[in-house]
């Protein structure tokens, strides 16, 4: 990973801790986010460019945006045609930030290198249940787990006990803030850029 480049679309809180962790394994950073934070960019030594830019030049990309009618499929076939053919796309975040047909594609093609996917685009049949005597009637997500350059979690990357426990305690000091009357700190409000 050492002087290789790690484009990061999304910067909020999940996404500023992987960009922090990828520059310690000695990346350059290139993020993209409708709502940057230059002044913790500009802290880190971090470059916010346009998506273009992030497609041509990095060689890892992760994806830690919400999904919205603008997010949606922001990885698409035209995306996709602009990365290193060794490029390999990371999503934990929303499955339809990818379009699955256009990865499949993408990857039989050899336009990038591989993909590691907690999501899926139509993941609600399949995922957290078990296949294993089924045969899957999905043709794209067959085709993705038969590739060698493809790695599936099934939404469960987060699975840890460091991970339930601070879910838990975080639900439980938001409920605690609100039956108080404090401020919380983890409203999220779709209608302001600081949610």
């Amino acid at each position: 990973l050492h002087g290789r480049v790690c484009g990061v679309i999304g910067t909020g809180k999940i996404g500023k801790i992987f960009a922090e962790l990828m520059k310690g394994f000695g990346m350059e950073i290139l993020l993209y986010d409708k709502f940057p934070d230059q002044a913790w960019a500009k802290e880190k030594g971090f470059i916010y460019t346009d998506l273009d830019e992030l497609f041509t030049k990095s060689d890892f990309i992760s994806l830690h945006c919400p999904l919205t009618p603008e997010s949606r499929h922001i990885i698409n076939g035209d995306s996709l045609k602009k990365m290193k053919n060794d490029c390999v796309l990371i999503n934990t975040g929303r499955g339809a930030l990818i379009d699955a047909k256009a990865l499949v594609e993408a990857l039989k093609d050899k336009q990038i290198g591989g993909a590691a996917l907690d999501v899926y685009e139509e993941e609600e049949e399949y995922f957290y249940e078990d296949w294993s005597t089924e045969v899957i009637k999905d043709d794209v997500l067959a085709r993705l787990l038969m590739m060698p350059n493809v790695l599936i979690s099934s939404h469960q990357a987060f699975l840890t006990t460091e991970a339930l426990t601070a879910i838990a305690n975080t639900t439980l000091n938001n409920v605690k803030a609100f039956t108080e009357g404090k401020p919380l700190e983890n409203q999220v409000c779709f209608k302001c850029q600081n949610s």
